[in-house]
């Protein structure tokens, strides 16, 4: 007899959260999408506007796969899925070449290939697949999210090196109410090339990913330790 978790496994809200956003980030995690992260983060303003447009293709792929997972067959449902985000990438495309011109540019053939971003198919295959509507758009916003901050980090990591500022241009390709985000940090700074180059990237990325595992690491040594103390305490 089918029970009700094999087909809608209850997910705790927050440990979609957790995974999406840190525990099986996108990139720290999984090492996906690493074409786009290393080629648009010159700037984080760059990385900002492609973690948006991914996410929200993530949110809108979760949510309708998840809508029509009752319809489609086993045998056709990687390629209905990657249809449904070939259309959702097209559309957003389109918007932003309507209505964020500069940054469409700029981003220029990436958009298109967030397509082939192997996070987005696989989520929909291992999570909006088997889960209810909300629990799947929620996954695909906290992956999205997860996937944004890494670009904007790393964008902003390289952008300081680089070039002494943060967010430049940001009016210019996010609209005149983003000119806040705008910042020089190093006044007359002369640049440092190899980080905005590809090379550059690499090399954070490297020093991020390192950063993750202490982090980890601390936090499974506190978490060890105040196990330990509450079994002392109880014996």
């Amino acid at each position: 007899m089918s029970t009700d978790t094999e087909t809608k496994p209850k997910t705790p809200w927050g440990r979609i959260a957790s995974d999406g956003f840190w525990n099986n980030n996108v990139v720290f995690a999984q090492s996906l999408a690493l074409c786009p992260l290393l080629a648009v983060t010159g700037t984080a303003t760059n990385g900002l506007g492609m973690g948006l447009a991914t996410t929200v293709v993530m949110i809108a792929a979760g949510l309708l796969v998840a809508m029509i997972r009752g319809q489609v067959t086993p045998e056709v449902r990687i390629p209905i899925f990657i249809l449904v985000i070939a259309v959702l990438v097209t559309l957003v495309d389109l918007g932003m070449n309507a209505w964020l011109h500069d940054l469409h540019k700029v981003l220029g053939l990436f958009i298109p290939l967030i397509v082939t971003n192997c996070a987005i198919l696989g989520r929909a295959e291992s999570f909006a697949s088997r889960n209810p509507v909300l629990p799947s758009a929620f996954d695909g916003l906290m992956m999205g999210v997860g996937f944004t901050f890494v670009l904007v980090v790393l964008g902003g990591l390289r952008e300081i090196i680089g070039s002494g500022t943060l967010f430049a241009n940001a009016s210019l390709l996010l609209g005149d109410g983003m000119s806040f985000l705008e910042v020089t940090i190093i006044p007359e700074y002369r640049g440092f090339l190899l980080a905005i180059l590809p090379p550059g990237g690499f090399i954070a990325l490297g020093f991020m990913l390192a950063a993750k595992r202490l982090i980890d690491a601390r936090i499974a040594e506190v978490k060890r330790r105040s196990a330990e103390s509450g079994g002392e305490a109880l014996a």
